[in-house]
């Protein structure tokens, strides 16, 4: 069996996507052991992913270790076959029972194809070339208990604080401006690591935003029940962009009245639905449709605190 005892050297820690079971139960274990560790993702080419390990500061032919959260691949499989002079230990971590075809009875047909891909099949093959085996709970220690598994013990982890929150609450009527907002968005998250997005779509809206970290894209509702949404507070900041088009010459104020309900400040196109409601700079924000203006008007918003509560102050309307 390959050794894991080794701390000091890199360890490589391949995941289908951020998860829990990295959090709660794989980083306190690396943390304890003081070890030095990079994710990459399992979809990634093994020799790109690596290439920054053999360029940095390690030690001139330093070992990997290889720590595969829950799920391996074929392409994976083939790397290691052809550099195992490169590797010094590999690792399987497993939460569920993810390696006995029939614990997997009564899921789902698709579920159980990615459980075999993804795992099961994988399983004599990591066997063979001595890989250890970390399970998260003493059942799974216990089933598998002639791979000699490691337990590690679960910990709670430290929840990223997100002070501000925008919302655009748009519908199947707004394709052209959720795409509008996706480079804005964009940019936003990347300089402003405590702001959150909330945004109301379907399917296709979510496939757009799914690969940005801190947005929420929460299922069409009832009108009760986006009454209740709203009334439930934590919004900052409402969008209200609107693209020059004939359905959108139409448009009614309906988003104002959103936005003020939420008890948040409002950005809103420079456009004919809003010109009775909104005052810029006194109730809102009126810009136009401009990325780098957009951009510039909700960065007030979040860095100037002050200028936010006077905007919040003369924003209200009836509740009742």
């Amino acid at each position: 069996m390959m050794s894991t005892d080794s701390s000091s050297s890199q360890w490589v820690v391949i995941q289908e996507r951020e998860n829990p079971s990295f959090d709660f139960f794989v980083r306190p274990k690396l943390s304890a052991m003081h070890a030095d560790w990079q994710c990459v993702l399992l979809a990634e080419t093994p020799n790109q992913c690596l290439t920054s390990h053999e360029t940095d500061e390690s030690e001139p032919g330093e070992k990997l270790n290889l720590l595969f959260v829950r799920y391996m691949n074929k392409t994976w499989r083939t790397w290691i076959k052809n550099n195992r002079q490169k590797i010094a230990s590999i690792v399987l971590f497993i939460d569920d029972d993810l390696l006995d075809w029939q614990a997997t009875s009564g899921l789902t047909i698709r579920y159980r194809w990615k459980l075999w891909n993804y795992a099961l099949k994988h399983q004599r093959f990591l066997r063979d070339i001595g890989a250890q085996l970390w399970v998260a709970n003493h059942y799974l220690a216990k089933k598998y208990a002639s791979w000699q598994p490691v337990v590690c013990p679960p910990s709670t982890w430290q929840a990223q604080t997100i002070t501000q929150t925008i919302f655009y609450h748009g519908s199947a009527s707004h394709k052209q401006e959720f795409l509008w907002l996706k480079p804005l968005f964009e940019r936003l998250l990347c300089d402003f690591p405590h702001l959150s997005i909330e945004i109301i779509g379907d399917g296709e809206t979510n496939l757009l935003f799914r690969h940005l970290p801190r947005v929420h894209v929460l299922h069409p509702m009832s009108w009760p029940n986006y009454r209740a949404l709203l009334a439930r507070g934590g919004r900052h900041i409402g969008l209200a962009p609107l693209l020059d088009s004939q359905f959108n010459a139409a448009r009614s104020c309906t988003k104002f009245y959103d936005i003020t309900q939420a008890g948040a400040v409002g950005v809103y196109a420079e456009h004919p639905a809003y010109r009775d409601q909104v005052i810029d700079q006194v109730n809102g924000l009126v810009v136009p449709m401009d990325h780098e203006r957009w951009y510039n008007a909700i960065a007030m918003l979040l860095k100037d605190q002050n200028y936010y509560k006077s905007l919040l102050a003369r924003n209200v309307v009836d509740k009742e």
